[in-house]
């Protein structure tokens, strides 16, 4: 009998028309082109225009994915989607994205893992389908980091890293018969490590105060940005990135170089450099988008999954990789079979 897996039919993505390039940040901060491509190797970022909100990048890229997986919004039972810059604190952003869509009536789930967010929604919805709730669902990512950076130069060691943008994907049941060849996720595997949440957080609007969630003081402290612990950011992403790799290789019985591609959270090229050499692998098996996008947070998966088919090199039957490193802090990989 063929188990049930889930497997990815359509992937999409989308970012705003602007682009932000080193040197116009110049205008605004203490900075240059060489000191953000040499700490981070970002060349350019996309920021929004105008009211657009994270919800509306969200429709954007689940529009393309499900005209790339060939079927409509109402062939879908639940929509996941991971951001940590959502429309409003409440409700759900997946809710003002269903309401887009026009799919009254599936269930609408936000994932807050930042930037491990969108593995953990496709491990949230593999894990439906694998139990049979669900036939079809859309999994995004979804930020835009450019309304909530402190653009100066104060805040610049952090507001250079960001990007908006969203990537989706529609996660399909499926009768797995030849694993060997056959499309399916093979397995997910999640993390976090709430000793370290304050080492890369946004600490206001809070409930831990005495009062209102936010203050004047709060504001004048600039609170309301966020804030990053840098060096043990990356000490953290270059240990247990390698470590969730290793962990989804061991768990499906292959070694690394039986891997096809590495998609990797784009948070900074350094990282994923430092990661590629403590796995071993050649620089040409891994895709990285972080130079043109820069950081997009939930979204940089799905993007880089959507850039890397666009471009060739991602090919159906091949073996992919995926891992991230994130606020929380939170971790993880998932091994598929595209």
């Amino acid at each position: 009998m063929a188990a049930r897996r889930s497997r990815i039919r359509g992937v999409g993505s989308h970012v705003p028309e602007r682009v932000v390039t080193n040197e116009e940040l110049t205008q605004w901060m203490d900075t240059s082109d060489e000191w953000i491509r040499q700490r981070s190797g970002i060349e350019t970022r996309h920021w929004v225009d105008g009211a657009t909100s994270t919800s509306d990048l969200a429709l954007e890229a689940s529009h393309r994915a499900l005209r790339a997986a060939g079927i409509e919004a109402g062939d879908l039972d639940m929509i996941v989607l991971g951001t940590l810059s959502p429309d409003h604190d409440f409700p759900g952003t997946a809710c003002y994205l269903q309401a887009k869509l026009g799919v009254p009536g599936i269930a609408a789930i936000d994932v807050r893992q930042q930037c491990t967010g969108f593995l953990y929604a496709l491990s949230i919805a593999d894990q439906f389908i694998r139990s049979g709730h669900s036939q079809r669902i859309l999994v995004v990512g979804a930020e835009v980091h450019s309304k909530s950076m402190d653009i100066s130069t104060e805040g610049r060691d952090i507001s250079v890293l960001f990007g908006d943008g969203a990537g989706a994907v529609i996660l399909e049941g499926c009768d797995l018969r030849d694993p060997a060849t056959d499309p399916h996720i093979l397995s997910t595997h999640l993390h976090a490590d709430g000793n370290f949440a304050e080492a890369l957080c946004m600490k206001a609007p809070q409930t831990a105060v005495e009062g209102p969630r936010i203050t004047h003081e709060m504001i004048d402290a600039k609170e309301h940005y966020p804030q990053m612990n840098g060096k043990l950011v990356f000490l953290h992403a270059s240990k247990r990135m390698p470590e969730s790799v290793h962990e989804a290789c061991e768990a499906n019985e292959i070694e690394v170089g039986e891997v096809d591609l590495f998609l990797f959270h784009q948070a900074n090229l350094r990282i994923n450099q430092q990661v590629a050499k403590q796995l071993g692998v050649d620089d040409s098996k891994v895709f990285n988008t972080v130079q043109r996008f820069g950081n997009t947070t939930a979204a940089t998966i799905p993007l880089g999954m959507h850039e890397a088919i666009k471009a060739g090199v991602l090919k159906p039957g091949m073996l992919v990789m995926l891992s991230a490193f994130g606020s929380g802090f939170t971790w993880g990989s998932a091994l598929l079979r595209y």
